[in-house]
């Protein structure tokens, strides 16, 4: 049979299988358990969890889990149609009365992932005639969805507000300006120069959106990145999603009711999808509600990241000057991250092998709230018993 160009495309790729022979595919791994700061790999191996989403340790709440089974018996597995026309439930209403309340915005969507959030949101208002300009960090579902909008899209270089200002200068459109960022930034942890931002599209009339997947139940007791600088008025949308803090999956965009209204009625990630499953909608919003009532969850997962941080640096890693619950740690080329993350994993610590094109080559670690000094020194002496063979693996590189 005739091989199309399309199939020997895929037939011709053999990086991944190239690396599994090698035993150093990092990707698509299966764990059979997890609780607090520890996970367990398929074939028993009990690992420092340094690579989860996690951060407030949600996930595995018995509150949580309580919650999810509720929904589950008393609803069903699943809604089976969109909330526009016959997946709507109470829950999906609560958690967003809920949600536009603690991050203090009029209203806010529900929407099945938080990557629909950004397809529902950007794609939801702009089309062509518009305009995106959009951080070279920013997330891949920022940038499909400016993609899948048609409108005109540029990018700026990273947290550079001074090249922002020079393309909104260029700009002489008549249509729509929207200006996208990330909150945090996934890979670095760092945050972007809000107070910058916020001035700069008042000043050129564009319409800033913030995307807060990891900001969100972390930063100034959980209500994220624009309230961590006092601008949660001034920021006319924010997305966030649910698989991080919230322990669950989901995501939502938060904005003025008008707004909200408006991607009821347009954003096609929404129109055309099926709604949120009553157990991860009621996972979330019982999250929530954790997250209220317990602040000392994200004053935790601060100080974990900053111990981890403190004692990679004392070990001789580079970690970049993260402040959230994010340390990456730099290693040089492709090979050499993933000689590093297998020797860690043989260690009994888990990281993220981190390549392009999702980012440089690098170790990507994360803390949460429930970890330990205990688990958190088990960390520790991993990468101290892998110490020099990393460091000369980044050397070599």
């Amino acid at each position: 049979m005739r091989v199309s160009l399309l199939i020997d495309k895929c037939v011709s790729y053999t990086r991944a299988r190239d690396a599994r022979n090698a035993g150093l595919y990092p990707y698509f791994l299966n764990f059979d358990a997890r609780d607090a700061g520890v996970a367990r790999m398929a074939g028993g191996r009990e690992v420092v969890m340094c690579g989860s989403n996690d951060y407030l340790g949600l996930s595995t709440d018995p509150r949580v889990v309580a919650a999810a089974a509720e929904a589950s018996a008393r609803y069903g597995a699943g809604c089976t149609g969109s909330r526009f026309l016959n997946g709507n439930l109470d829950l999906h209403d609560r958690l967003e009365r809920e949600l536009a309340d603690f991050f203090g915005k009029p209203a806010a969507l529900v929407l099945t992932t938080g990557y629909q959030a950004n397809l529902g949101a950007i794609a939801g208002l702009c089309g062509p005639g518009d305009l995106i300009l959009i951080d070279k960090e920013a997330h891949a579902s920022l940038i499909d969805a400016a993609r899948l909008s048609r409108a005109k899209l540029q990018w700026f270089a990273h947290n550079d507000t001074a090249d922002l200002a020079d393309k909104l200068r260029r700009t002489g459109r008549r249509g729509g300006v929207l200006v996208v960022v990330d909150g945090v930034y996934s890979m670095e942890g760092d945050l972007c120069p809000l107070p910058e931002l916020v001035d700069l599209c008042e000043e050129f009339d564009a319409t800033l959106l913030v995307d807060d997947a990891h900001g969100a139940g972390v930063l100034d007791k959980g209500r994220g990145t624009s309230s961590h600088f006092g601008l949660t008025d001034r920021v006319p949308l924010i997305t966030l999603t649910f698989s991080k803090a919230f322990g669950s999956i989901g995501g939502a965009v938060l904005g003025d009711e008008e707004v909200i209204d408006y991607l009821r009625h347009h954003a096609r990630a929404l129109m055309f999808s099926a709604s949120a499953s009553p157990a991860n909608t009621a996972a979330a919003l019982e999250s929530l509600r954790i997250l209220r009532d317990e602040p000392w969850r994200c004053t935790a997962v601060a100080d974990n990241a900053a111990h981890m941080r403190r004692e990679l640096t004392a070990l001789g890693y580079r970690v970049g000057t993260s402040a959230t619950p994010i340390v990456p740690v730099e290693t040089g080329d492709d090979l050499a991250t993933l000689h590093a993350w297998k020797l860690l994993i043989e260690e009994g610590v888990y990281v993220n092998a981190v390549l392009p094109p999702a980012a440089s080559p690098r170790l990507r670690t994360s803390y949460t709230a429930v970890q330990t000094r205990e688990h958190l020194d088990r960390a520790v002496a991993g990468f101290a018993a892998v110490r020099e063979r990393v460091l000369g693996l980044s050397v070599a590189a």
